[in-house]
């Protein structure tokens, strides 16, 4: 499949939902042994594909609660550790939240976060502005308390859709960017990064946003000038003409989720950075020819040059032709002191270079920071990282723990074992005869070392919520690229459209070990279509039951809460995305809730939780874009004259706007307790 015909397909209404397509063509090679040959092995291929398991397997799959009889679970459901009335699923042009609590729009796009800022103006937007202004499609949402009741949010911007964005302009990668000029690529840049924001908390408990903050900015890969750290900093692979030392990088982009350190520092992961780069060097079909590359191999991997933007266009450090090592210098973790604004981001190249979907932490029982993260792409890997030294009261020495680690990759077996793989040059393969002359080489080709080392393929791995007793949750989102002979013990169904949920219990509950077990939470999906495969409590309500999970989070509690991503994919389940709660443990384990969600054609992410327990704040994305074609009453593609929705606003002539919203319980209180 070229990029030409994803573009070219009517499917595909939106550009988000072209690059949707584009992300599904996996650049694994090694697609022998994939977590669903793992899955397979260890469960059975026939009983899997048809979604019927015999009671051994159900057991191992959700522990003895799964096949507790629906009168008995009925009787014990009134035990689960979510108290809230259930919201009813759907899908329209707003959103919604289960009864007794608010869900308020805390920022919108464009809102200003500076005291000198100019209100939002769609029809006059500036790049000036922008700087100023809340960035597009926000996703993960962290937070810092400065004080009870004020503190920081930290939001990450991923991408931008230029056909809702702007005015008049349309479906530009169907026109070869004909319209994009550089004033708007400016914009497009200015909207993407992160925005950290002053917010207060009133005596009504109403939160909202301080204008005047002293520490509100935003980050950009227009203008915000970034250190380098670790393995690869300095590397041959990383200088370019107008950064010789290889130390210095202009901006971070397609900031999908995050994390937040310990010591209250903001992790960026940088996910699908391939289709910011541009080549005019092309084959007859239209696809960048990379014979010339030196680097061609490791490009073709990693899917560079996407060609998703015209920011090549106006700027030759996105042009591979012309600075061929800037595509190295983006798919990292970058920490930002949100305290303190003069203070440069650092990339940390320890923890290796892939599409990073988050990056969350924990302290292991000795001390030792670690670090989960994806590498969200049809048939690629989940990470973990472990730094070498220990996590103490020094804010600064804390930060070098992300620069002196061991990253590694899974391998997931079938007798139901995972073991974590060090990316250490030397080890293994992982040597000069394959084209790894340091560690540098190690950290930025993560993939191809491993690809060398034997991981286990996976459905598209996105958040990784690690739980302080030793347990990780692994969101596996959808890969519809599996076939039959490619299932396994791990990713169990071929043409998965609704994705799973791995758990993991790392060895003597430590989260720094390299060895531990994992078993299947839930499979995604409707229960009630047997060739669908799902797997959930059978206590789950039709509206309890999901589809691609996505981002995930803990409450003060430990009570696991899961955001879906279902893209245009939406009209399979006919629900919209939303947030979830999810039974971990006991009878109830598998038990799924509906307590939020999106307005039609918008992705939920966050969610992140106060530590209180009080406030969940939650960002929606591409708000009436995805999948709008099945949008009964609507039935075609969104654009920003003509959109499914206008939400939040709902005002004439404002276009759909990503927002971060702010749960509170109305009267006060911890959520769902």
């Amino acid at each position: 499949m070229s990029r030409k015909s994803i573009i070219d397909d009517p499917q595909h209404g939106n550009k988000a939902e072209a690059f949707e397509a584009f992300d599904d063509i996996p650049t694994n090679p090694n697609l022998t042994r994939t977590i669903g040959d793992v899955i397979n092995a260890r469960y059975g291929r026939r009983d899997m594909l048809k979604g019927i398991l015999g009671v051994s397997a159900t057991t191992a799959l959700f522990g003895t609660s799964a096949i507790i009889a629906p009168k008995q679970a009925s009787a014990m459901s009134g035990k689960g550790r979510y108290n809230f009335d259930e919201l009813t699923w759907g899908n329209d042009e707003t959103h919604h939240i289960a009864a007794g609590y608010d869900a308020d729009v805390l920022l919108r796009w464009g809102d200003p976060i500076t005291a000198d800022a100019p209100d939002f103006d769609p029809m006059n937007q500036t790049v000036e502005a922008q700087l100023k202004q809340f960035g597009y499609n926000n996703d993960y949402v962290g937070y810092t308390e400065l004080e009870p009741g004020r503190g920081l949010l930290c939001v990450n911007h991923e991408y931008t859709n230029e056909e809702v964005m702007f005015p008049g302009l349309g479906r530009q990668d169907k026109q070869d960017f004909a319209g994009m000029t550089k004033e708007l690529v400016d914009i497009e840049m200015a909207a993407h990064g992160g925005t950290i924001v002053e917010i207060a908390k009133d005596a009504a408990g109403k939160w909202s946003v301080v204008r005047d903050g002293k520490m509100n900015r935003r980050i950009t890969p227009l203008n915000t000038e970034m250190t380098v750290s670790g393995p690869a900093a300095g590397h041959a692979r990383m200088k370019t003409a107008a950064d010789p030392d290889g130390m210095t990088i202009i901006g971070t982009l397609n900031n999908c989720a995050g994390g937040m350190t310990p010591w209250g520092t903001y992790l960026m992961a940088e996910e699908n950075f391939h289709g910011y780069f541009w080549t005019e060097t092309r084959d007859a079909e239209g696809k960048p020819d990379l014979s010339a590359q030196p680097q061609a191999a490791s490009m073709k991997r990693y899917g560079v040059p996407g060609m998703w933007y015209a920011w090549g266009k106006y700027y030759d450090r996105f042009d591979i032709d012309k600075d061929p090592n800037e595509a190295n210098r983006f798919g990292w973790i970058v920490e930002v002191d949100p305290r303190n604004p003069d203070a440069r981001p650092v990339k940390h190249t320890a923890l290796g270079r892939f599409r990073h979907e988050g990056a969350e932490t924990t302290v292991s029982k000795d001390g030792h920071l670690v670090i989960y993260t994806g590498d969200d792409n049809r048939f690629d890997y989940q990470y973990k990282y472990v730094s070498a030294g220990k996590v103490g009261d020094d804010a600064a020495a804390n930060s070098a723990l992300l620069s002196d680690g061991t990253l590694y990759v899974a391998r997931f077996d079938e007798d139901g074992t995972i073991t974590w793989l060090p990316l250490v040059h030397g080890t293994g393969p992982l040597t000069a005869e394959n084209g790894f002359n340091d560690q540098g080489d190690v950290m930025i080709d993560a993939r191809l070392a491993a690809d060398l080392l034997g991981a286990t393929p996976m459905d598209r791995p996105e958040d990784a919520q690690p739980r302080g007793d030793g347990t990780a949750y692994i969101m596996l989102t959808n890969n519809t690229r599996r076939t039959p002979e490619q299932v396994n013990a791990a990713n169990p169904r071929a043409e998965s459209s609704f994705g799973h949920i791995i758990e993991i219990k790392e060895a003597n509950g430590d989260h720094a070990a390299t060895t531990g077990t994992w078993s299947i939470l839930v499979k995604c999906g409707d229960p009630s279509i047997a060739e669908v495969g799902a797997q959930w409590n059978p206590e789950t309500s039709a509206n309890g039951w999901f589809g691609s999970p996505d981002n995930c989070a803990f409450d003060a509690d430990g009570r696991l809460w899961i955001s879906t991503d279902q893209g245009s994919s939406w009209g399979k389940t006919m629900k919209s995305d939303g947030l979830y709660s999810l039974e971990t443990e006991g009878a109830l384990r598998g038990h799924s809730k509906l307590f939020f969600r999106c307005p039609v054609g918008g992705e939920l992410c966050g969610p992140y939780f106060s530590d209180d327990s009080e406030t969940l704040f939650l960002a929606v994305q591409h708000p009436g874009t995805d999948g709008t074609k099945d949008f009964k009453g609507f039935e075609r593609d969104s654009t920003f004259e003509d959109p499914a929705t206008r939400w939040p606003d709902f005002a004439d002539g404002m276009p759909p706007r990503p927002s971060v919203l702010v749960v509170t319980k109305q009267g006060g209180g911890k959520i769902a307790i």
